[in-house]
């Protein structure tokens, strides 16, 4: 493993600050979460970016709500929040139960559901998950919000169908209403 090459992170405050510092870096950007696989990659020298836009200082980001017959769930939920979350284990209580597994505790205390997502690992627990559960994520970009299946985001291994300026900022599970 190498020395982290030097970079630069960038703390936008809304998504759209967000989706803009990513079109303006390009190739030399990247979103930061969790970081958990990302800075593992960028040590073996594997990925290179100069820039890092961290979305964990995007206010909501990380919010877990009901609404309607959904949970959503921001991108930047950690897995441990998703686990612990009384919402989750009384709605979703196997996505709880799933999140427990995620790696380690280390992974799962900084590690998060949009990051794991974005990353496309095809051993994803979450992913996998999710995609029988027929959930959809919410996508922020330049030209505005889209929502697509899980099958539609995740397009082979470590490929998503993001574009450089887009970022997940939640994911939306449907659930059963409590009779």
């Amino acid at each position: 493993m190498m020395p982290l090459r030097r970079f630069t992170i960038h703390q936008p405050k809304h998504a759209a600050e967000a989706s803009e510092m990513l079109g303006q870096f390009g190739e030399q950007g990247r979103l930061y979460a969790g970081g958990t696989e990302l800075l593992l990659a960028m040590k073996h020298d594997l990925l290179r970016y100069e820039h890092l836009v961290d979305v964990k200082t995007i206010a909501g980001l990380d919010a877990i709500e009901a609404k309607n017959s959904s949970l959503v769930i921001g991108g930047a939920a950690t897995h441990r929040a998703i686990e612990r979350s009384p919402l989750i284990k009384e709605r979703l209580p196997v996505f709880a139960e799933m999140e427990t597994k995620v790696a380690n505790a280390r992974v799962r205390a900084t590690g998060t559901l949009g990051g794991n997502l974005c990353f496309a690992e095809p051993h994803s627990d979450p992913a996998t998950l999710l995609l029988a559960l027929e959930a959809r994520a919410q996508i922020q970009g330049k030209s505005g919000s889209r929502t697509v299946t899980i099958d539609k985001l995740i397009t082979g291994a470590y490929e998503t169908s993001l574009t450089a300026d887009e970022l997940l900022t939640a994911v939306k599970v449907p659930v059963l209403a409590k009779s």
